[in-house]
């Protein structure tokens, strides 16, 4: 009886003590779910504040690099010259007032931030945003584009100033043009324009600078001419890296000029090879196609009179058509123009001069 007992007893001893352990297993379950659940959960809020504040700080750095851009370039139209106290003392002062300015900005903004947290963590990201936003559209579609213009030139030195002095000779050039003869130009292009396409897509060149080209060279008339130029792009000599080029590409075993396809891609070819030669000089590398390989080209006319640009090789030129560029270029810009805007717009006329210096000439400040 006493080991009947004992067995009993025992047995309900683990029948009692079964709910127990499972009660405990839930609970350390539960527990194990609570505590993923809790690391999920942080690590999803360090995310979303990680972004919010990457959000503001890019916003932030884009708002003050704009403004810092803009306001040098007022400053260096404002005070522009040699007078040390009309010009250079001024400008300085003003660089000095625009870093006070910035660091008063940066510790307003540490001020306002903590006031707007306190309403809603997404402010500060939202304001900084707008912000950013604001100003960006200020320098690409308001009046700030002049002063980005001279920022640019502030920078660039003398390098970016003979361009721009050049780009105002091409925008002269684009003025002076009929705009019956341009609406001309345009419409006779048409029936080139995908061969062009097709060229200028496979040398990776705007299509703008060939159309431009072919307008100078042809008027889109593809003839013979007396002094040896063919087709609709007027080839004399075809450098045989080109040809070899354009064979591969068009997977053709002869080129025949009288193509307009074909003499589209020896045009891309030939620029694109004088555009490497001449180190990305837009002007030198279209002067350089004019010119040609006769007695040595373009490469020995600028060694032999120590020119280094385009503004210093054109009194060497002579009797060489040192406008070329100028009138390629005119013409690339109406091309832009029409692609853009669907039609030719007059330079003179209300804030059209603003507008068209913001399209800008193609290749000129972009590469090709």
């Amino acid at each position: 009886m006493g080991k009947t007992a004992n067995l009993s007893n025992s047995k309900s001893d683990n029948i009692k003590s079964k709910p127990k352990r499972k009660r405990s297993v839930i609970a350390h379950t539960n527990k194990g779910r609570v505590w993923k659940w809790l690391k999920k959960y942080q690590s999803s809020e360090f995310k979303r504040k990680l972004v919010l504040q990457s959000i503001e700080v890019l916003s932030l750095g884009v708002t003050v690099v704009l403004a810092i851009m803009v306001l040098l370039g007022y400053s260096a139209n404002q005070f522009s010259g040699t007078s040390f106290f009309g010009s250079l003392l001024p400008f300085s002062i003003g660089v000095v007032a625009l870093i006070v300015a910035a660091s008063v900005f940066s510790i307003g903004w540490w001020k306002l931030r903590k006031r707007l947290q306190f309403h809603s963590e997404l402010l500060p990201p939202i304001l900084s945003f707008s912000f950013a936003l604001l100003i960006t559209w200020s320098v690409i579609y308001g009046q700030f584009t002049l002063a980005y213009g001279n920022f640019r030139t502030l920078i660039g030195g003398k390098e970016e100033a003979g361009r721009m002095a050049i780009a105002h000779q091409v925008y002269a050039a684009y003025r002076r043009h009929s705009s019956t003869q341009l609406q001309k130009m345009v419409n006779r292009s048409q029936e080139y324009r995908q061969a062009i396409k097709d060229a200028a897509d496979a040398f990776d060149i705007d299509i703008n600078l060939l159309l431009g080209i072919a307008a100078t060279e042809s008027s889109f008339i593809p003839r013979d001419s007396s002094d040896g130029g063919r087709g609709l792009f007027q080839i004399t000599q075809v450098p045989k890296t080109a040809v070899a080029q354009v064979l591969k590409r068009l997977n053709v075993e002869k080129i025949s000029l009288e193509n307009p396809r074909h003499n589209a891609f020896i045009a891309a070819a030939t620029f694109k090879r004088y555009f490497a030669e001449m180190k990305g000089d837009l002007f030198l590398t279209l002067l350089a196609y004019n010119i040609g390989p006769t007695n040595g080209g373009l490469r020995f006319i600028m060694q032999q009179y120590g020119a280094s640009d385009f503004t210093t090789i054109q009194p060497y030129l002579q009797t060489l058509p040192r406008d070329y560029p100028i009138r390629v270029l005119s013409y690339s810009l109406a091309f832009r123009l029409w692609q853009t805007e669907g039609k030719l717009l007059a330079y003179e006329e209300g804030n059209n001069a603003i507008y068209i210096q913001r399209i800008g000439i193609p290749g000129l400040h972009t590469g090709l």
